[in-house]
């Protein structure tokens, strides 16, 4: 006896109704300036700038085409692989130390504290400070001779470092001054804190959690969102630093390349040596890092970021 499979009915494809039609049209039409924005401004020039990559331009003359000969030179090249080296030092540190001072700070600053208003003001101001303001700022105050911090290290018998001077400590004088703008991740930290349900905390009180049980299993998972984009936007700005160190440097990323971060090896061969071209396959190459680290975050956020309806899938 024959037997045929029984297929579901297909169900019908559901129409929109007008308001759903309005809703969608005012969508397109509020995006359009924003998507008309990004073609010519970013999308652009993006391309522009992968076709540029593939030619040798000096600005003063037209551009010849040469192929994959920039991509040859970077990987021979013994200062991009230093410009790497220092911009990865550079994320590595300032990059976890920046998002927990900032997640600490948004902690005690959700405390209900007298005056807490002003202090969140006082601690969330530097980081609206313009960048080049900071870095003229932090050059003053790192000065090995007159400045501020190694005055104060001479008031307790220590001897304060060379800092900019000093190949070992050139760096860690740019990530201390990174430090100065987690205000913007503080407030993001603060909003998510704020955000998180009260009866969470007492469902944990009374399964008998301590302070650390309610910070671990509960304000740890229903932040872990605003971790996770407060990771992502600080990765991304921390690999494009640039001003503070062409301030603080004058240019020239020393002493002995030792803050030689890969924008501003990118600016130099561009806009002081004019090698255009090559500048940007560089530009290439670290929207490629950027990328492919922001796709690793996502695809390891399944594991440890959770929003709130998932289930146990993280679906």
């Amino acid at each position: 006896m024959q037997t045929t499979a029984l297929t579901p009915p297909k169900k019908p494809k559901r129409k929109m109704g007008k308001m759903a039609r309005r809703e969608e049209l005012a969508f397109w039409l509020f995006i359009l300036p924003w998507f008309i924005g990004f073609i010519v401004f970013s999308g652009g020039p993006i391309v522009a700038s992968m076709g540029i990559s593939l030619t040798e331009y000096s600005i003063l003359q037209p551009p010849r085409f040469i192929g994959l000969e920039n991509y040859n030179l970077l990987f021979n090249d013994e200062l991009f692989y230093r410009s790497v080296f220092n911009t990865v030092y550079y994320v590595g540190v300032s990059v976890p130390l920046g998002v927990t001072l900032a997640f600490l700070m948004a902690i005690a600053l959700n405390q209900k504290l007298r005056g807490q208003t002003w202090f969140r003001t006082i601690f969330y101001l530097p980081s609206v400070v313009s960048g080049i303001a900071v870095a003229l700022l932090w050059g003053w105050l790192l000065n090995p001779d007159f400045g501020l911090i190694n005055y104060m290290l001479s008031l307790v018998g220590i001897q304060g470092p060379k800092w900019l001077y000093s190949t070992t400590w050139a760096m860690p004088s740019i990530i201390l001054m990174s430090l100065w703008g987690v205000g913007g991740s503080m407030v993001v930290f603060l909003a998510g804190l704020q955000g998180i349900p009260e009866h969470l905390y007492e469902a944990a009180e009374l399964d008998g959690a301590g302070e650390w049980g309610k910070f671990w299993n509960v304000t740890i998972p229903m932040i872990s969102p605003v971790i996770f984009f407060n990771m992502i936007v600080t990765i991304i700005f921390a690999f494009q630093i640039f001003d503070q160190v062409y301030i603080m440097t004058s240019g020239k990323g020393g002493p002995a390349n030792a803050t030689l971060v890969y924008v501003l090896y990118l600016y130099r061969q561009g806009f002081e040596y004019f090698k255009m071209g090559y500048a940007s396959a560089l530009a290439l190459i670290l929207f490629l890092i950027i990328l492919g680290i922001t796709v690793f975050q996502f695809a390891v956020a399944r594991r440890w970021v959770y929003y709130e309806g998932n289930d146990a899938t993280g679906n």
